[in-house]
C-alpha cells in the first residue's frame, strides 16, 4: 500500500489535524511518524492515486493547517514511501538538513513570479539598437534568395533576444531579492522569459507585493507580470 507523505515538521509542532482527512476515496485517516526531533504527517497511500481535484485539495488542506501553526516542509503531491519505517529512517538520516530547512522557512511563504515581454516590442528594440541586425535585414529584403544572410539574421536576432531577456531576468530578480529570504529559479515557459520563486517572510509580504507592482509599472505595458502566492514553500524544500 505504501505511506503517503504530506509534510515534515519539528517534533514540537502542535499538529492540529482534527477535522481534516487525507487523499483517497474513502479519504484516508491522517497519522504521524515521529523521531526524537521530527515528525512526518502521513496516511495510507491509495492504490490508484491520481491528481484529482478532491485529492489535490485534501493534500493542500493538510499543509495549510500545519503551516498556520508553525514551520512545515510541504511535500509535493504524490510522494509515497515504502512504509512508516522507511519514512522514520529517512527522517533520522537527514535530520540536520530537515531541521535547517524548517528554521529557514519558519513564518515564510513562497511567491512565484512569471514575466513575459511582448515579442514585437522586443524585435523593434533590437532593430532600433543593432546596426548589424538592420544591415542584414536590409540585405535580405533586397535579395530574398540570400539564404546565408537569412540564417545569420535569424541567429543574431535569437542571440539578441536571449541576451536582453537575461539582462531583464537578472535586473528584476536583483530588485526584488532584497525583500525575500531566498530565491529559486524555475524553468521558464515558452512564453515567459522569467520564472522564479521567492521565499518571503510573512510580515514582509505586503512590501514584496508592492515591489513587484512597482517593477511592473516601471517596465510598462509591454511586460506581463504574473504573481502567484502566498504558497507553501515547495521550491525551498
Amino acid at each position: 500500500m505504501g505511506t503517503y507523505l504530506y509534510a515534515i515538521t519539528a517534533a514540537g509542532h502542535p499538529l492540529r489535524l482534527s477535522g481534516i482527512s487525507g487523499v483517497g476515496e474513502p479519504a484516508a485517516q491522517l497519522r504521524t511518524v515521529r523521531t526524537k526531533d521530527l515528525c512526518a504527517v502521513v496516511s495510507d497511500a491509495p492504490p490508484q492515486l491520481r491528481a484529482k481535484r478532491r485529492d489535490v485539495a485534501a493534500h493542500q488542506d493538510v499543509q495549510d493547517r500545519l503551516l498556520a501553526d508553525g514551520a512545515a516542509l510541504p511535500m509535493r503531491f504524490g510522494l509515497v514511501g515504502t512504509d512508516d519505517a522507511q519514512v522514520a529512517t529517512v527522517l533520522e538520516q537527514d535530520r540536520d538538513s530537515y531541521l535547517q530547512r524548517l528554521e529557514e522557512v519558519d513564518d515564510c511563504r513562497e511567491y512565484h513570479l512569471k514575466v513575459a515581454r511582448d515579442e514585437d516590442d522586443l524585435l523593434r528594440e533590437i532593430m532600433r539598437e543593432s546596426a548589424e541586425v538592420r544591415r542584414l535585414n536590409d540585405r535580405t529584403r533586397e535579395n530574398p534568395g540570400a539564404y546565408e544572410d537569412k540564417v545569420a539574421l535569424g541567429e543574431l536576432i535569437s542571440q539578441e533576444m536571449e541576451a536582453r531577456h537575461e539582462r531583464a531576468r537578472s535586473d528584476i530578480v536583483a530588485r526584488l531579492a532584497g525583500t525575500a529570504v531566498r530565491t529559486a529559479d524555475v524553468e521558464p515557459t515558452k512564453r515567459h522569459f522569467l520564472s522564479v520563486s521567492f521565499l518571503v517572510e510573512r510580515e514582509k509580504a505586503s512590501a514584496f507585493s508592492e515591489a513587484v507592482h512597482e517593477e511592473a509599472g516601471q517596465r510598462g505595458d509591454t511586460y506581463d507580470f504574473s504573481l502567484h502566492g502566498p504558497l507553501p514553500p515547495y521550491s525551498f524544500v
